[in-house]
C-alpha cells in the first residue's frame, strides 16, 4: 500500500511539473518584446534626450532601442565635417507613404527622426583623440505638423538638454590626419525653419509647413548593415512595418550616389552633392525659390539650367562682374557657385546655414564637374 502511495505521488508530481513546464513554454512563445521608447505628443519636446529612451545602455554609444531603426542617405549633408548617426522611430500600427522617388516619405503622426552630430579624433578634449558628441536633433510629427527639438550634449557625454536658442562650441580635430578647427554652430529654431520650411497656399492663405530633408526614396535606395544582416533600407522599412509596400524601388538612374565614390561619374556625384546640400532651399515654395536653379536630383538629369549652367548673375549685387554666370563652363573663376562654396564669409557663402568652413572635397568635386562642361551657346 505504501508503495502505491509513493507511486501515485510520483505520478502527480511528474504531471504537475509537466504542466508547469508547458505553461512556461507557452509564456515564452507568447512574450512579445515592447519598445521602451516614450513619445507623448502632448508632452514633447522633453527637457532631456534620455527621456525618450531611444537608446539602450550608455546613451553616448547610440545603441538604438527596440524599433529605433538606423538609416543613412547615399550622400550626406556637409556640416563642418561632423559625422552623423540617423535613426527613425514610429508608433505601432502606422506606416509611412511613398510620394515619389524624389519626394520625402510621408511619415505618420507620432514619428520621430533622430540625428546625432559628433566628431572623432578630437584634439581639445581629454583624453585627446576621442569622440565628442555635440548635438542631437529631433523632428517630431504632431497632428499640427513637424516640430524641432534640439538637444545639446554635456561635456561628460552623459546627457543632452533641450535648447532651441542656438549656441557655439569650439572643436578641434584631425580630418584624415589634417588638423582642423571651427567654432561649431548649433542652430536655433529659426535657422532650422529656414532649411526645412515649405510654403503652400491653403484657401488663399500662405501656410508654412516644416518638412524633413533626407528621407527621399532615391536617397535611401541602398544597402545598410543591420547588425551583420545587409538589406536595402527601403525593404527594411517595409519589413519593419514602417513603410507601405505599394511602390517599386527607384531605378538605378533615379537613385542618388555617394558623392565621395570616385567609381561613379563626376556628373552623378555633382548632381548628388547639390541634391543633398542645396535642393532643400532651391526648389519651388522654398527659401531660395526666386532663383532659377532646381537642384533636386530628379530635376537635373537632362537640365543644365537647373544646375545653374550658363545662368546669368546680372541681378546679383555686390559681386565682381567677372562672376557672370552661376556656372560658367570650364571656368571656375567666373562661376558664382564655385565662388560662394569657396568662402567662409557668412554674408555670401553657400549654403547659408550648416557650415562655417569650406568643404574642400566638395569644392574639388564641383570644380571638376565645371571643367567637364561645354561652353555656353
Amino acid at each position: 500500500m505504501k508503495k502505491n502511495h509513493i507511486l501515485l505521488f510520483s505520478l502527480v508530481l511528474s504531471f504537475s511539473l509537466l504542466i508547469l513546464s508547458c505553461t512556461d513554454l507557452d509564456d515564452e512563445e507568447q512574450y512579445i518584446p515592447v519598445s521602451p521608447v516614450v513619445v507623448d505628443l502632448t508632452q514633447v519636446p522633453y527637457p532631456k534626450l534620455s527621456d525618450y529612451k531611444f537608446f539602450e545602455g550608455d546613451m553616448k554609444n547610440q545603441k538604438p532601442a527596440l524599433n529605433v531603426i538606423p538609416y543613412e542617405p547615399a550622400s550626406s549633408l556637409f556640416t563642418d565635417y561632423a559625422h552623423k548617426k540617423r535613426f527613425v522611430w514610429m508608433p505601432i500600427g502606422v506606416k509611412a507613404n511613398y510620394n515619389g522617388d524624389g519626394n520625402v516619405l510621408d511619415l505618420p503622426i507620432g514619428s520621430v527622426l533622430i540625428k546625432t552630430f559628433y566628431y572623432e579624433n578630437v584634439q581639445n578634449i581629454t583624453p585627446v583623440g576621442g569622440t565628442r558628441i555635440i548635438e542631437t536633433r529631433l523632428m517630431i510629427k504632431k497632428a499640427s505638423g513637424w516640430i524641432f527639438a534640439e538637444y545639446v550634449w554635456n561635456a561628460e557625454q552623459t546627457e543632452a538638454y533641450l535648447d532651441l536658442n542656438g549656441s557655439f562650441t569650439e572643436i578641434s580635430w584631425l580630418e584624415n590626419g589634417v588638423p582642423k578647427s571651427t567654432n561649431y554652430r548649433i542652430p536655433n529654431e529659426v535657422q532650422c525653419i529656414i532649411c526645412h520650411k515649405s510654403e503652400e497656399m491653403v484657401n488663399g492663405t500662405e501656410v508654412i509647413k516644416h518638412i524633413p530633408i533626407g528621407i527621399k526614396p532615391q536617397n535611401l535606395n541602398l544597402y545598410y548593415n543591420y547588425n551583420g544582416v545587409t538589406k536595402n533600407q527601403l525593404t527594411k522599412w517595409i519589413e519593419q512595418g514602417y513603410l507601405n509596400d505599394n511602390f517599386s524601388l527607384p531605378t538605378v538612374e533615379n537613385t542618388t550616389v555617394d558623392y565621395n565614390d570616385t567609381s561613379k561619374s563626376v556628373e552623378l556625384r555633382a548632381r548628388s552633392y547639390v541634391d543633398i546640400n542645396c535642393a532643400h532651399c532651391h526648389q519651388n515654395e522654398r527659401h531660395c525659390d526666386y532663383r532659377p536653379m532646381r537642384y533636386a536630383f530628379s530635376e537635373t538629369a537632362n537640365n543644365l539650367t537647373n544646375m545653374g549652367v550658363c545662368v546669368s548673375t546680372q541681378d546679383m549685387q555686390d559681386f565682381s562682374p567677372s562672376l557672370s554666370k552661376i556656372v560658367s563652363p570650364a571656368n571656375i573663376n567666373r562661376s558664382m557657385m564655385y565662388h560662394r562654396l569657396n568662402t567662409e564669409n557668412e554674408a555670401i557663402r553657400m549654403p547659408l546655414h550648416g557650415r562655417t568652413i569650406i568643404h574642400t572635397e566638395g569644392l574639388q568635386l564641383i570644380g571638376q564637374w565645371i571643367n567637364t562642361l561645354q561652353p555656353c551657346p
